[in-house]
C-alpha cells in the first residue's frame, strides 16, 4: 500500500481576482505535492474557494449581481489561474457547495448542543475586508493590525465559541507535537500575542448580513467564516458528525500539511485545532505559514495600485519562468520581493544563461561530435569525480530541503549544480578534445557526464518546472525520470541518440 499524503492550501477568498501573492501559495503547494509523488506517496492535494461573508455580499451589490452569480464568476477566474500555473490539485472545493453547507450547519449545531457555543451580544471593533474583530489594544494606530484599514464599532447579537474550554488541551497538543507549526518564529509570535495574553471567546455567527450558511436553529444568524471556511478541509473528504465518515476521510485525515499565509496562521493554529478537538477529531499533523511577496515598495495592495497578477506575467514570460521565480525567491521564514526587473534579471541569468545554455551547448556538442550518440564514461579523471559527487550530493540536499519545506533552498541547490556543469565545460574544453582523434574516448566521457548530470537536474526540476523538465527529457531522449534513478550516477542509456535541441529560454531585452 502506498503511503498517503494529504495537503491543502488555504481556500482563496472570492472577493476578487487573486494576485501573485495568492498564486505563490498554490504553486508552492504544487511543488511539494509533485515532489511527494516522486517520492512514491499517494498524494491528495486540495484547494478551492471561500465564498461567503459580508465583503462578498457588498461586492455583489456593487456589481449589481446576485451573490451566487458573483462568486461563480470569481471562482471560475481563480480556478483558471490555478490551471494556468500548471498546478496538479486533485480537488477544487467551493464553500457554496450544498453538501458542505449542510455539514457546516451540523457542525455548528453539534458544538452548540454540547455547550461549546452560546448566544451573547457582540460589541467591538470590526474590519470588514479582513472579516475580523479586534480589541482596542490589538489595533495599530487605531487601524486593523492585519490590513491597516479603518475599523468600525459594531454591536449585534452573536453566537460565541468558548475557546477557553480548550486552551489547555491545545497547549498540550503543541507540547506533544513540536513540529506542528513551521516556521517556529511564527508559532512563538502567536503563543506570546494571543494565547499568553488570554484568548477571548470567538464570535462564530453574524446577523448583519445574509450571505452565509444559516444557523439551523436560529435563522436570523449565519455561520461566521471560521467554522464555515476552515471546515472545508474535512467536509469535502466526507466527514460526518455522527462518525459515519466516508472512506476518503478515514484514509486521509488528519491532514499531513496545511499550507497557509502568515496572516491567517492565528486561525489555523488556534481556532481550527480547537474546533477539531471539540468535535473529537485529531488536528492536522503540520501547518506551514509562508511569508509574503512584497513589491519593491512594500506590501501589495489594490489601493496602492501595485498589484501584480500571475496571468499577466505568464503571458509575457511563460509559466515555468514565473513558477521558477516564485519558488526560488521566497526565503523560508522571510518575505520575498517581486518586481518585473528582478524577474527579467532572474530569467536571463538563471534560466537563459545558466540552465538553457548548459542544455543547448551539451546537446549541440553531442550532435556535432558523435552524431548524437551517447558514449560510455569509462575514461574518467579526477575532475569528473568532483562533478559526479556534487550531482549525487545535490540529490541528497534537495531531498532534505524539500522534506523540511525549505523549497527555495532545494531549487537553489539544483541551480548550483547547473552552474557547476557550465564550469566543467570550461575546464574540460570539449572543443579542444574534439580536435584530437586520440582523445575521442575522453570526449565521450565528458559529454556523458554532462548529459547524465543534466538528466539528474531535470528529474529534480520536475516539481518546480514540470514543462521544462519534460522538454529536457525529450532532448535527452530518455524516459528514465524517477527519483530512484538518480540515487546513483550512470543510468542514462549508452548508445541511444539525443534529439536535436531547441533553446529552453530566450534572453529577454529589458
Amino acid at each position: 500500500m502506498n503511503k498517503k499524503f494529504y495537503l491543502t492550501t488555504a481556500i482563496a477568498y472570492t472577493s476578487g481576482k487573486p494576485h501573485i501573492g495568492n498564486t505563490y501559495e498554490i504553486v508552492l503547494a504544487d511543488a511539494i505535492a509533485r515532489y511527494k509523488r516522486l517520492q512514491g506517496y499517494e498524494v491528495y492535494f486540495q484547494t478551492g474557494t471561500d465564498e461567503h461573508g459580508q465583503k462578498i455580499e457588498q461586492k455583489a451589490i456593487e456589481a449589481n449581481m446576485e451573490p451566487q452569480v458573483f462568486v461563480d464568476k470569481i471562482a471560475e477566474e481563480i480556478k483558471s489561474i490555478w490551471d494556468l500555473m500548471n498546478t496538479s490539485y486533485d480537488k477544487f472545493v467551493r464553500t457554496t457547495n450544498p453538501v458542505h453547507k449542510q455539514k457546516v450547519a451540523q457542525i455548528f449545531k453539534k458544538l452548540y448542543d454540547q455547550g461549546d457555543i452560546y448566544l451573547d451580544k457582540y460589541e467591538g471593533l470590526y474590519c470588514t475586508p479582513c472579516e475580523s474583530f479586534f480589541t482596542e489594544s490589538q489595533l495599530i494606530e487605531g487601524k486593523c493590525p492585519d490590513c491597516g484599514r479603518a475599523v468600525s464599532l459594531t454591536s449585534e447579537d452573536a453566537y460565541f465559541f468558548k475557546l477557553s474550554n480548550y486552551v489547555d488541551r491545545l497547549v498540550k497538543y503543541y507540547d506533544e507535537h513540536p513540529g506542528f507549526i513551521e516556521p517556529l518564529t511564527r508559532k512563538n509570535e502567536i503563543i506570546n500575542n494571543f494565547i499568553k495574553t488570554g484568548l477571548q471567546d470567538l464570535c462564530v455567527s453574524r446577523t448583519s448580513f445574509k450571505w452565509g450558511v444559516p444557523v439551523s436553529f436560529d435563522d436570523k444568524h449565519v455561520v461566521y467564516v471560521w467554522i464555515d471556511a476552515l471546515s472545508n478541509y474535512i467536509t469535502f473528504l466526507g466527514y460526518d458528525i455522527d462518525g459515519n465518515h466516508d472512506d476518503l476521510y478515514n484514509k486521509l485525515w488528519p491532514a499531513d500539511l496545511h499550507i497557509v499565509g502568515k496572516d491567517i496562521l492565528r486561525f489555523h493554529m488556534i481556532y481550527w485545532p480547537i474546533i477539531l478537538i471539540a468535535l473529537g477529531e485529531e488536528p492536522p499533523k503540520k501547518i506551514y505559514a509562508h511569508s509574503w511577496y512584497l513589491m519593491g515598495d512594500g506590501k501589495m495592495s489594490k489601493s496602492k495600485g501595485n498589484v501584480v497578477y500571475a496571468d499577466e506575467l505568464v503571458k509575457l514570460y511563460g509559466v515555468d519562468a514565473v513558477r521558477y521565480y516564485l519558488l526560488s525567491e521566497m526565503p523560508f521564514a522571510n518575505d520575498g520581493i517581486i518586481t518585473e526587473d528582478l524577474l527579467v534579471e532572474r530569467i536571463n541569468s538563471d534560466l537563459a544563461n545558466t540552465l538553457g545554455n548548459l542544455v543547448n551547448r551539451t546537446i549541440a556538442m553531442s550532435n556535432k561530435y558523435f552524431s548524437g550518440e551517447i558514449k560510455s564514461n569509462q575514461f574518467k579523471e579526477d575532475i569528473d569525480e568532483e562533478l559526479i559527487s556534487l550531482a549525487l550530493n545535490t540529490v541528497k540536499i534537495g531531498d532534505e530541503k524539500m522534506n523540511s519545506l525549505h523549497v527555495s533552498d532545494a531549487l537553489n541547490a539544483i541551480m548550483n549544480l547547473t552552474r557547476r556543469c557550465n564550469k566543467y565545460i570550461d575546464e574540460t574544453m570539449p572543443w579542444i578534445l574534439a580536435k584530437d582523434e586520440a582523445k575521442s574516448d575522453r570526449l565521450g566521457t565528458v559529454l556523458y557526464n554532462l548529459l547524465e548530470t543534466i538528466r539528474i537536474i531535470s528529474v529534480l526540476l520536475q516539481p518546480f518546472m514540470p514543462e521544462t523538465a519534460e522538454k529536457i527529457f525529450k532532448q535527452l531522449n530518455t524516459e528514465i525520470i524517477t527519483l530512484d534513478s538518480i540515487q546513483n550516477f550512470g543510468n542514462l542509456e549508452i548508445s541511444k541518440k539525443v534529439n536535436i535541441g531547441e533553446p529552453l529560454f530566450m534572453r529577454i531585452d529589458k
